[in-house]
């Protein structure tokens, strides 16, 4: 080689280190440029600026305690006692928690030396230890008080409405009631509620003791307790669960069923006609473009709510998802088996059905059971939608957000039903089609 072809070659592979670092360097910039655009387009600093990690600590802590709400009502001067303020935790009559006292001047005691009375004519007092006695007055709609103008960020005060938030509990007052929450930690009522006389009994109580109700044996009177829970609703909540897994399985079994006809349309092997393989293919494009929440709301406009209707959206989106899935399987089929099953003078369905199907089934099953496990979770965020499964369920406790203990428990639950999915489908495609080793 020449001094002039080394020359030449040297000067080459210079520039072309050169044009790669430079598109590195160009391909760093516009990294940049695009996150410096995401920070300021999704406002990050504003985020950063409105976010509340007291009112995320008080999620977090609703989601793992219960509290239960001294309720006074300052018009009537009535006093209610229930669990997370619901009607079906109410404390029956001639009860209350022990850690409330008196009568004309009802003392509460949070612990810790946080103390609040409800005196008579709608008057509230807080001792809160290193901080001045409170006294609030209801008068109306308005309510007066003793708080200075400058209070400290634990207290949010008005002339309507006073919070008031401490370790050891919360505080609300305006010019209709006043209420305290006292929490603890755990998800109470959760096996018995308050009413049921198996409420405060131990397991080996109910397992070997004598009989509680005697109008029935004690097993039996803890589990129909137990199932008719009125304020956790496990009744409710298993069934919720099996119309969410019907709906995976409805939605996912019907679009393979329907797919798989049509995906030997789609198929140029077996569709010499372009017209209809193009037309088949762009059916599976659009049903499949649209996403099931999209398809959802449509179909909830169309036929109302209900656990049919998320069936139906999950069978239209994967019906072109495993059109075009299984389509493609079918355009890699081994010709050899086609052609051993033609000698023996079968007939076209009969080749495509002992020459065909056996050669795609592993593909088409291990899709089917993988979408199935898919659509297990996919059918919770729809049955919000349409008004069916656990979804519902969980749509309505965030909603009212005060049952986080609630949304804990059916998140728990919805993770459960995964994981057993994912099981099960594991398991079933290892028995229909082998495990790998």
């Amino acid at each position: 080689m020449t001094a002039i072809d080394l020359e030449t070659t040297r000067f080459a592979t210079a520039n072309l280190f050169k044009r790669k670092r430079l598109k590195a360097v160009g391909l760093l910039g516009v990294v940049i440029l695009y996150l410096t655009y995401v920070f300021f387009a999704f406002d990050v600093p504003g985020l950063a600026g409105r976010a509340n990690l007291n009112n995320a600590v008080t999620l977090a802590s609703d989601s793992w305690s219960y509290k239960v709400h001294v309720t006074r009502d300052n018009r009537s001067d009535e006093t209610t006692y229930a669990v997370e303020g619901e009607r079906k935790g109410e404390y029956p009559e001639g009860q209350r928690p022990d850690w409330v006292s008196g009568e004309d001047v009802l003392t509460i005691d949070l612990g810790a030396d946080h103390i609040v009375r409800y005196l008579p004519d709608a008057r509230t007092e807080v001792e809160i230890p290193g901080f001045p006695l409170i006294a609030v007055q209801a008068e109306g709609r308005t309510l007066v008080t003793n708080l200075p103008d400058e209070v400290p960020d634990w207290i949010s005060a008005s002339d309507r409405r006073i919070g008031i938030t401490t370790p050891e509990g919360r505080i609300t007052m305006t010019g209709s009631r006043t209420e305290v929450f006292n929490y603890f930690p755990g998800w109470e009522l959760f096996w018995f509620t308050l009413d049921s006389p198996y409420h405060g009994q131990g397991l080996l109580s109910i397992l070997f003791g004598d009989r509680i109700d005697p109008a029935r044996p004690n097993i039996v009177g803890a589990v129909s307790d137990w199932w008719n829970n009125a304020m956790w609703r496990h009744k409710d909540v298993a069934w919720a669960i099996g119309e969410t897994i019907l709906m995976a399985f409805l939605g996912t079994m019907g679009a393979a069923i329907i797919a798989l006809p049509l995906a030997f349309l789609a198929a140029r092997r077996f569709s010499p006609v372009m017209v209809m393989r193009a037309a088949t293919r762009r059916l599976f494009d659009f049903v499949r473009g649209v996403d099931a929440l999209i398809w959802t709301v449509v179909l909830a406009r169309a036929f109302g709510p209900g656990p049919l209707t998320g069936a139906l959206a999950i069978l239209i989106t994967d019906t072109g998802t495993f059109g075009k899935v299984f389509s493609e399987a079918l355009e890699n089929v081994d010709d050899k088996q086609i052609e051993g099953i033609s000698s023996t003078g079968a007939k076209p369905l009969q080749r495509y059905r002992f020459g065909v199907i056996p050669q795609v089934v592993p593909v088409l099953l291990s899709q089917v059971l993988y979408f199935l496990e898919s659509n297990t979770r996919s059918a919770t965020i729809i049955g919000a939608i349409t008004g069916g499964g656990i979804g519902l369920l969980l749509t309505q406790a965030i909603q009212t957000q005060k049952d986080w203990e609630e949304v804990a428990y059916y998140i728990i639950l919805i993770v459960l039903m995964v994981m057993v999915m994912d099981w099960f489908s594991g398991w079933l495609r290892g028995k229909l089609i082998g495990r790998s080793s």
